[in-house]
């Protein structure tokens, strides 16, 4: 404690008793010899005594010291105080967290926002598998490393380095918040591989005989039941061939408005047999059958129907297969054909041979094992059991309980049908079965995806349908037209909004494909809404609220109140059981609707025969005028319609008629093989055989015209 009193002595001492610099710098000195090791802290009132010394002109206007050294132990002690001093400044009245009673709330799921400062990525596919690291994510979908961790982190993953593994569902979301498209790769190491019965989907023209066929062959009648005796769905059941082995059939509707069911049934089948009928040949849905088994690179068996018709001729058929590209056997290609008779059941032994052949060469085979792969076939709503997904299974094994997702929809698997509506607990490769327990209706064509857990099912259904969105705000974006130039003539555009309502998600489809071929350019067709089910009365008040037409197919018609309410508004339900028949319908509805297009045309025509003259006889009646005696050769004259003047086949007048008169009457119109005598508005120079034209305006409405294969367009 003696040299603290020797530092506060010196230095009262220097600014006490001298003012110089010389004395304050020796104090200074005094007190950093004092002490061994020294360290700096502020002291404000040592700043305050040197700076209202008197004496202190030397330092300027800055204050003198603004640190002076002390000791490690005072140091040390000043810094304790200090702490406990915030310590205490903070420290305030303890409150007890309340404990709440009320379950935790399940907070949807967010996707997180990309940190990307470029543009975004293309639309593209990338292929992904279980698996699949983290770097090699990021080289197929363009993304950074650190973007893709960001990502994973949001979605609650442990991600410890980019050599780290990712499930295919996990990868799957990564990819679409990103804004890729994806197609999953699955794996058959470690399962177990075995033959699976092939998938035969039946095609070809309308009225051809295919559902015919698939009756012979499973001794059923199911075109009978059909309304219009065509098929309008996709039916999908397994055949027990006389052999033993099972064959799983997809019966496909032949109608021209029905091509992307075509599309799908050719997409997911290992075998196509084409139906062609041998009194008709080859029609348009027959080669678009073709294409259609072509762009999936199905082999095609050809079955040549109705052999037993007095009119049949299967060598014609089989030239004009071979005119649109295929080989056949007789002509040294490897398409078989086999002429066959669904009425007699004649060469059906042949077409069960040449299917199993085909198959036995393919070696067909599939995983048992594992999470399932699946194809929505057809989905639609039920009353009481719900949204319901017809699916053929591709791989794996689809077990009842499980989690899916289905598109953009997710759901447990509640209970699996079979064809014949018998229960199942699973579902095996080749095998058509009917899934109940899905949360929503998913669109006909998605692929079925079994998950782990629900959570992965919901952000998988989430992800998915935020990129529908994306996808479709995109469409509007592009299908945007460029606004008309205001000089321009732009012809009248009649909107035309609709709802439809059908019983399966494809007739939905198919339903709204043909409508939209219909737009013209006089009417637009809007589709307003879509769904699955019977009309209600929420349709009802949008069709109202809307001022549109509700088209009902394969669908029992409105209800009492509803039929009464929409009676009273005054809104048009068009309910159809034969697509061909909604089809002229709409038609008709769209020609009466149209404004049309006024069209200049001759409604008659008439020759000069002879000239009078009529002179002024004074200035107040004027000068003279010449009168055109003419015989009316076809059509008749107007008085109130322009006339037309040609001469040796050129255009010399077009205006009005001041005066039509017949035996010195004055008429309106004057009819084919009459004599008439007119006078031309400022027109004089009449001749001998000049050719007089009466033009009427007419409005032109557009035609609907329906094809033989089934086809409808609107002309104007």
């Amino acid at each position: 404690m003696a040299w603290r009193k020797g530092i506060r002595a010196n230095l009262i001492k220097a600014l006490t008793a001298s003012t110089s610099r010389q004395a304050i710098l020796t104090a200074t000195t005094r007190v950093t010899s004092a002490s061994g090791s020294v360290r700096c802290f502020q002291e404000s009132s040592i700043n305050s005594a040197l700076w209202n010394a008197g004496d202190c002109k030397c330092l300027g206007n800055r204050p003198f010291m603004r640190f002076f050294h002390s000791s490690p132990e005072l140091f040390a002690r000043r810094g304790n105080d200090e702490l406990n001093d915030s310590k205490a400044s903070r420290k305030g009245k303890y409150r007890k967290r309340p404990t709440s009673t009320q379950p935790p709330v399940e907070a949807p799921y967010l996707p997180p926002r990309l940190m990307r400062t470029s543009k975004l990525l293309p639309d593209k596919t990338i292929d992904i598998f279980e698996g699949m690291t983290i770097i090699e994510l990021a080289k197929r979908s363009g993304e950074s490393i650190h973007a893709l961790q960001n990502i994973l982190t949001n979605v609650g993953e442990n991600i410890g380095s980019e050599f780290d593994s990712l499930s295919i569902d996990i990868a799957e979301l990564v990819a679409m918040e990103i804004g890729v498209n994806v197609r999953r790769l699955h794996s058959c190491e470690g399962a177990a591989v075995l033959p699976r019965p092939p998938v035969v989907t039946v095609m070809g023209h309308v009225d051809h005989g295919k559902t015919s066929l698939l009756d012979a062959l499973r001794s059923t009648s199911v075109a009978a039941r059909e309304a219009g005796g065509i098929t309008q769905h996709i039916g999908a059941f397994v055949v027990k061939m006389p052999s033993g082995a099972s064959i799983t059939f997809l019966d496909t509707p032949g109608h021209a408005a029905f091509s992307a069911m075509r599309a799908r049934g050719a997409a997911i089948t290992d075998l196509v047999v084409l139906v062609v009928a041998a009194d008709d040949g080859v029609m348009p849905q027959t080669i678009e059958a073709i294409a259609h088994a072509k762009d999936a690179n199905v082999p095609i068996v050809v079955a040549i129907n109705k052999c037993d018709k007095p009119a049949a001729d299967p060598e014609r058929v089989k030239v004009q297969l071979a005119s649109e590209g295929l080989p056949l056997e007789e002509m040294g290609g490897d398409i078989q054909v086999i002429e066959v008779s669904a009425k007699s059941k004649s060469g059906l032994d042949n077409l069960e041979e040449a299917l199993l052949l085909q198959a036995e060469m393919m070696e067909l085979k599939a995983r048992i094992d594992g999470p399932a792969q699946a194809y929505v076939v057809e989905a639609r709503l039920d009353r009481g059991r719900g949204p319901l997904a017809t699916a053929i299974v591709k791989a794996g094994t689809l077990v009842c309980g499980q989690h899916i997702v289905v598109g953009a929809e997710w759901g447990r698997i509640r209970a699996i049908r079979d064809t014949a509506g018998k229960l199942r607990e699973d579902a095996t490769p080749a095998m058509p079965v009917e899934i109940e327990g899905l949360k929503g209706l998913p669109m006909a064509g998605d692929d079925i995806t079994a998950v782990e857990s629900e959570e992965r099912a919901k952000m998988l259904s989430a992800g998915r349908k935020k990129k529908l969105e994306k996808d479709r705000l995109l469409k509007i974006d592009e299908g945007k037209e460029v606004s008309p130039d205001p000089l321009e003539d732009v012809p009248v555009r009649v909107e035309m909004p609709v709802i439809v309502k059908a019983d399966v998600q494809g007739s939905v489809q198919a339903v709204t494909d043909a409508l939209k071929s219909l737009n013209s350019s006089q009417v637009l067709i809007n589709v307003v809404h879509v769904g699955v089910g019977p009309i209600s009365q929420s349709d009802l008040d949008l069709a109202q609220a809307s001022g549109a037409c509700i088209v009902g197919f394969n669908v029992r018609g409105p209800s009492g109140c509803v039929g009464t309410s929409a009676t009273k508004a005054g809104v048009q339900i068009k309910v159809h059981r034969v697509i061909y028949h909604l089809l002229e319908d709409i038609g008709s509805l769209i020609v009466e609707k149209a404004p049309g297009t006024f069209e200049t045309e001759v409604a008659g025509e008439g020759q000069v025969l002879n000239l009078f003259e009529v002179k002024g006889r004074s200035k107040a009646k004027g000068e003279g005028f010449k009168i055109a005696g003419c015989r009316v050769l076809d059509g008749q004259f107007s008085r109130s319609s322009t006339m037309r003047l040609l001469r040796s086949g050129e255009i010399l007048f077009e205006g009005s008629c001041v005066s039509l008169k017949r035996e010195k009457q004055d008429v309106d119109t004057v009819g084919k093989g009459n004599e008439c005598g007119l006078v031309l508005h400022d027109w004089l120079d009449f001749q001998v055989g000049d050719v007089i034209q009466c033009l009427e305006q007419v409005n032109r409405r557009p035609k609907f015209i329906s094809s033989e294969s089934g086809a409808v367009r609107i002309e104007c």
